[in-house]
């Protein structure tokens, strides 16, 4: 179907200017699409959207993207202006490249002289109004963080125009504008989950966490925190005019091929207004099992457990131990066009597809117990309650599961085996837990040795003694050493240490006898289940986390 027509059937044209602009196309040169572009029948951002989506290539939106500034200065000004092209971002030694001719082939050859030989190019659908925004926009501002910073210093107090930073301005040229774009970037290349900006008394700290640690990456002189705070208030939707109360907002940017989502929160203290953003990358929500780290063994119970048609999945750990990604992980392994799987959850963090999300929002009237009562009604096969927070909660939990469905939900415990009393404070009897879990999964997350860095070295005799092996033997173990690719930290990434107690006749028959937890723990070995500790020892005898991660994620006191 030729371009025209696609239009006119999605109603982006009439058929009468349709052939208005066949009759303009026998006397001119140019492309159809450009034609209508000029007669005014179509803007020039409705009309890429169209050829993004016939072509298959993703299109570029020079108002909510990142800019890699590396990237920038590979391509000069000139290519960028001569074949109407803009660099975006790199990812994998891949080069995004908006283009106002994404079949341009002699731009595309022009543009990888200019890059490394082994990179490649994945083209982004943009117009050319929109390609000329784009490098009126960057071309010829600093972009690098250290840059920006210089550039601030050297300006009088009084020179920074506040009003530029609204979005609305067109002011990207102010410091301020691309200091803040700079700090996104370089946090989300940097694989940091949170951004803290902290004012002090003479200055603001920037830190990062990343693997759930905090690490602070520089200072700001505090003459620039108004305009800084001014203009995140902007971007997350803030009352700019409020620094006396807390608020929270949201914002999301494009960078690479994936779409980032910042949830802020302001906090007043004696020294301003503190700023912490939390980073969302979706990509995270499609994570699979196999990237959760389990052991072969762990992996291969949990399987079992979720093949199982009817009953309660428990993931518990405290705030921050990955126990949302799991659930989310879980989803996307059973999801199928078979199932139908709804969800509750406060906040929703990731969308999923083919999945019902439904948010538990704060000042509403409808709590988890009310949804799940809801969502009975919903004819769903598998249903994800965010967490269990109270008796009632509990109970409809424990009801969908005798209806014969299956049920995922948290728990903030210290073990698996500490659901049990935690459910029974909740108001749960045993023998209601009896019959109904199917099983416990806890977890921690452990930093894991940057496999660009560590190297290997004989264990101590006390490490030997906190491994649990022969002292005469002592087998190699990773240690972190530190380089670029990890930022000297010697670690890069998380990886889980998890435990499974798998719920049965002889299990249910000893919660319903109130054993001890330490029996209940030890006659579960019998059917698989190996303490979190154990599975952190062998993460670190295979080299993946070292003595200091696993003290720092599950706890070994009793092996000092």
């Amino acid at each position: 179907m030729r371009l025209g027509d696609k239009l006119v059937e999605r109603g982006l044209i009439s058929k009468d200017q349709l052939a208005v602009a066949l009759q303009e196309k026998k006397n001119s040169p140019k492309m159809m699409g450009e034609l209508l572009v000029d007669l005014g029948f179509i803007t020039e951002q409705a009309l890429s959207a169209v050829l993004a989506e016939d072509s298959g290539f993703e299109r570029f939106d020079p108002q909510g993207s990142m800019v890699d500034p590396e990237l920038l200065k590979m391509i000069p000004l000139e290519i960028a202006n001569r074949y109407r092209v803009f660099p975006s971002t790199v990812q994998d030694k891949t080069a995004r490249l908006a283009m106002a001719d994404i079949y341009d082939v002699l731009a595309l050859d022009q543009v990888k002289r200019y890059l490394p030989p082994d990179w490649e190019i994945q083209p982004l659908v943009c117009s050319d109004t929109e390609i000329q925004q784009a490098i009126d926009q960057y071309y010829g501002h600093e972009l690098s963080i250290d840059g920006i910073l210089r550039e601030l210093d050297s300006l009088r107090e009084g020179d920074l125009d506040t009003a530029a930073l609204d979005d609305t301005s067109g002011g990207y040229t102010h410091p301020v504008v691309r200091l803040v774009n700079a700090i996104l970037l370089d946090a989300v290349k940097s694989k940091a989950s949170d951004i803290h900006f902290e004012p002090e008394g003479n200055f603001l700290r920037v830190r990062y966490r990343i693997d759930g640690m905090m690490m602070q990456v520089r200072t700001i002189h505090k003459q620039h925190w108004g305009a800084f705070s001014h203009r995140m208030k902007i971007m997350s939707g803030m009352n700019i005019a409020d620094r006396l109360n807390p608020q929270d907002g949201r914002f999301s940017l494009s960078m690479a091929n994936k779409r980032i989502d910042f949830r802020v929160s302001s906090l007043p203290t004696v020294h301003g207004e503190n700023l912490v953003l939390r980073i969302l990358d979706k990509s995270s929500a499609q994570v699979s099992m196999r990237d959760l780290g389990y052991s072969q063994h762990n992996f291969e119970m949990l399987t079992r457990m979720v093949k199982r048609p009817e009953g309660i999945i428990i993931v518990t750990g405290p705030t921050g131990s990955g126990k949302t990604t799991t659930l989310y992980a879980i989803m996307n392994y059973i999801n199928s066009l078979d199932l139908n799987i709804m969800t509750l959850e406060d906040p929703v963090e990731f969308e999923l597809s083919l999945i019902r999300q439904s948010q538990i929002r704060e000042g509403s009237q409808m709590t988890f117990a009310d949804g799940i009562r809801t969502l009975m009604r919903q004819d769903p096969d598998v249903i994800l309650v965010g967490e269990v927070r109270d008796g009632d909660t509990a109970g409809m939990a424990v009801r969908a599961a005798m209806t014969g469905h299956q049920v995922y939900t948290t728990l903030h415990t210290n073990d698996a085996a500490g659901a049990i009393p935690r459910l029974q404070d909740l108001g749960l009897r045993p023998s209601l837990m009896a019959g109904n879990i199917i099983g416990v999964v806890a977890q921690r997350l452990g930093r894991k040795l940057c496999e660009d860095c560590r190297t290997f070295k004989t264990a101590t005799e006390d490490e030997c003694r906190i491994l649990g092996v022969d002292p005469a033997d002592p087998p190699q173990i990773g240690q972190a050493v530190g380089c670029d690719k990890c930022r000297g930290t010697g670690y890069r990434g998380r990886v889980g240490v998890s435990e499974i107690l798998p719920f049965n006749d002889t299990i249910d028959e000893m919660i319903i006898a109130d054993a001890p937890l330490s029996h209940i723990r030890e006659q579960a070995r019998q059917f698989g289940f190996i303490p979190m500790v154990e599975d952190g020892i062998g993460k670190v005898l295979d080299g993946i986390m070292d003595i200091t991660a696993l003290t720092k994620a599950v706890n070994i006191t009793d092996r000092l």
